[in-house]
C-alpha cells in the first residue's frame, strides 16, 4: 500500500501542497492537494493511502478547486446561482462537483438569488431608463426564479417608472414635432414598449403629456406636405390631390386636416 514519503509546499502557491508516494520501488511525485484538504483529511508522512482513500482525496480537491474558483469570479460582483454554475461548467467542472460547490456557497451565504435579484432591480432602477419588463426578461435569463423576481420588482415603484416613462415621452415629443399627433402617439408607445414599461405605465405617461399642437397640428402637416410636393411635382389635378391626401393620412393627419390644408394652397394658388 503507498505511504506518503514527503509533502511539500508549492511555491507559486503557498496554499498547495505537492504529496509524494513510495510503493516499495523509491519516492514518486503523486498529486497535488489545497491546504484544506491536506488538514480535512490529516495527511501526513507515513500515512498509508488505499485507491479508495486516493479517491476520495481528488473528489474532494476537484471540490476545492471550483470552490475557489467560484470565490474569485463572485468577488467581482455579486452574480446568480445560474452565473455561477454556467461559469464553472465553462471551466469544464462535473456537474457532482458543481452541485457540491452551489450548496456550500449557500451555507456561507456567497450566494443568496433573493438579494442579488434585488440589488439587480435597484441597479437598473437607478441607473437606466428601463422598464420593469424589460428588467424581468433580464433577471430570468440570469436564472432567477419567478418568485425573486416578483420579489425584487417590488422595489420599483410605480411613482418611479412613470416618471422615468414621462421623461421619455418628453424627449421623443421634442424629437418628433413635425409629426402628427397619431403618428407621434405611435412613436411614444413603441419607445416605451421598447424600453419595457407595462401598458398601464405607458398610457398613463402618454396621458400625462399634451400631444395636442397649438395650432391643431397644421405646422406638422404644412412640414410634411413640403416634402410630399417636391415628391409629387410631376402630378397635376386630381392626381395630385389623391396622392397628397393619400400620404398625408397614411403618416396620421385627418382629412379634415388635409383637406384644409389642400384648400389653403388652392386659394393661395
Amino acid at each position: 500500500m503507498p505511504i506518503i514519503s514527503k509533502i511539500t509546499t508549492q511555491q507559486k502557491n503557498k496554499e498547495r501542497y505537492n504529496i509524494f508516494l513510495d510503493e516499495g520501488k523509491g519516492e514518486q511525485y503523486a498529486f497535488s492537494v489545497d491546504e484544506a484538504v491536506l488538514v480535512k483529511y490529516g495527511l501526513k508522512k507515513g500515512m498509508e493511502l488505499d485507491d479508495f482513500f486516493i479517491t476520495e482525496i481528488h473528489y474532494e480537491d476537484d471540490i476545492r478547486k471550483a470552490y475557489n474558483l467560484a470565490l474569485h469570479h463572485l468577488t467581482r460582483r455579486i452574480r446568480s446561482e445560474a452565473e455561477v454554475r454556467s461559469y464553472l461548467g465553462e471551466k469544464e467542472m462535473d456537474e457532482a462537483i458543481i452541485q457540491e460547490v452551489i450548496i456550500k456557497l449557500y451555507e456561507y451565504q456567497f450566494l443568496n438569488d433573493e438579494q442579488y435579484a434585488k440589488a439587480y432591480v435597484r441597479t437598473q432602477m437607478n441607473t437606466t431608463d428601463k422598464g420593469t419588463i424589460l428588467i424581468r426578461s433580464e433577471l430570468k435569463e440570469k436564472g432567477i426564479n419567478e418568485k425573486n423576481i416578483e420579489l425584487a420588482l417590488n422595489e420599483y415603484p410605480y411613482e418611479l417608472q412613470l416618471e422615468k416613462a414621462k421623461t421619455l415621452s418628453e424627449k421623443t415629443t421634442q424629437k418628433n414635432q413635425k409629426d402628427s399627433e397619431r403618428v407621434l402617439k405611435a412613436k411614444l408607445e413603441q419607445k416605451l414598449t421598447r424600453k419595457g414599461f407595462s401598458f398601464n405605465i405607458i398610457a398613463d405617461a402618454i396621458n400625462s403629456i399634451n400631444l395636442k399642437r397649438k395650432d391643431n397640428g397644421m405646422e406638422a402637416l404644412r412640414y410634411q406636405a413640403e416634402k410630399l410636393q417636391r415628391k409629387y411635382a410631376k402630378e397635376s389635378g386630381y392626381t395630385y390631390e389623391q396622392k397628397m391626401k393619400s400620404a398625408l393620412y397614411r403618416k396620421g393627419f385627418s382629412l379634415e386636416q388635409i383637406e384644409k390644408y389642400l384648400n389653403q394652397q388652392d386659394w393661395n394658388e
